[in-house]
């Protein structure tokens, strides 16, 4: 899809003569502007200001917020923006420019961006949505020219663009720590997985006999008891089906299939118990969050609505 243009209006800094010129970005201005003001290669790269107050615009998305038929003034190499050019007498820069509080001055400049067009509210940051909740209504609407019960409404969608930002924002770090558990996960088991594993076997299997002479029965193949008596950290090296075999057992039965005492086949059990666990809350997170994700609306743009402005 094509860049959508922008109307814009530049000029020298003395000179009379003023260009429109329409721009999708700030470099295609730059260069209409050196064509159309016949400004020499040598003075180039020129430094593009605000005309009613010498603002430098280099920041692409500062360009964009603008409004259409912003004006402009060219400055080359070495030049300097001066108040002075404001009495050139032109028409359109007419008046002296007073000097105004900043953060007044830059809600007032938001403020008319929404209302030459609403659909500005998405290229605005979060600085700019909480300084126009924070304008009072009454300032805001007349400023806007409209009514102040329409304005609350105007700020309660700017609060719920505000809110639905912060949450998606919380949703991204806890997919992103969902992500990097399992990356680690993937990590530790490629460590200690056995290339050499032999087939599973899920059959009963006799694996000797205690001291006193009794057939150890367990429900364990023969590689999920070698994986458990010789790795470091067993209860990673198994899948979740794995992990409630071992729980399932009888403490005795498993401590008996490993050589083990069961004090120690007990630790065991819990380890696998707290890994299990751990699994079962990573899949509900992801869960949640695909449910979180279904369950957004798109705000309607449109129309306005109309909820409670959140404190």
């Amino acid at each position: 899809m094509a860049a959508r243009l922008k109307r814009c209006v530049v000029r020298r800094r003395d000179g009379p003569e003023q260009h429109g010129v329409a721009a999708s970005c700030l470099r295609e201005l730059r260069d209409k502007a050196c064509g159309v003001l016949a400004i020499d290669k040598a003075r180039e790269p020129i430094t593009l200001v605000l005309a009613e107050d010498g603002t430098i615009v280099d920041d692409e998305d500062y360009f964009l917020c603008l409004p259409p038929n912003t004006k402009f003034v060219a400055l080359a190499k070495d030049e300097k923006w001066s108040s002075k050019s404001l009495d050139s007498g032109t028409s359109w820069l007419s008046g002296a420019v007073d000097e105004v509080d900043s953060a007044v001055e830059k809600w007032k400049q938001l403020a008319r961006q929404l209302k030459d067009d609403l659909s500005s509210i998405i290229l605005m940051s979060e600085e700019d949505l909480q300084a126009l909740i924070d304008v009072p209504l009454s300032d805001l609407a007349e400023e806007l020219a409209q009514g102040e019960t329409k304005v609350q409404v105007l700020q309660d969608t700017l609060q719920q663009v505000l809110d639905k930002r912060e949450e998606e924002r919380q949703s991204k770090q806890l997919l992103e720590l969902y992500l990097q558990a399992l990356k680690t996960e993937d990590s530790v088991l490629s460590k200690v997985a056995d290339p050499q594993a032999a087939p599973r076997d899920m059959d009963v299997v006799d694996t000797g006999t205690s001291s006193t002479g009794t057939a150890a029965k367990t429900a364990l193949s023969d590689h999920s008891l070698a994986a458990l008596r010789e790795k470091p950290a067993p209860e990673l090296c198994l899948d979740s089906q794995d992990l409630e075999l071992v729980l399932k057992e009888d403490r005795t039965a498993l401590a008996l299939a490993l050589g083990w005492d069961k004090q120690k086949a007990g630790a065991l059990q819990e380890a696998c118990d707290q890994e299990l666990s751990k699994r079962l809350q990573q899949v509900q997170a992801l869960h949640s969050l695909r449910s979180t994700s279904k369950g957004k609306k798109t705000l309607p743009w449109g129309d306005w609505p109309s909820s409670k402005r959140k404190k």
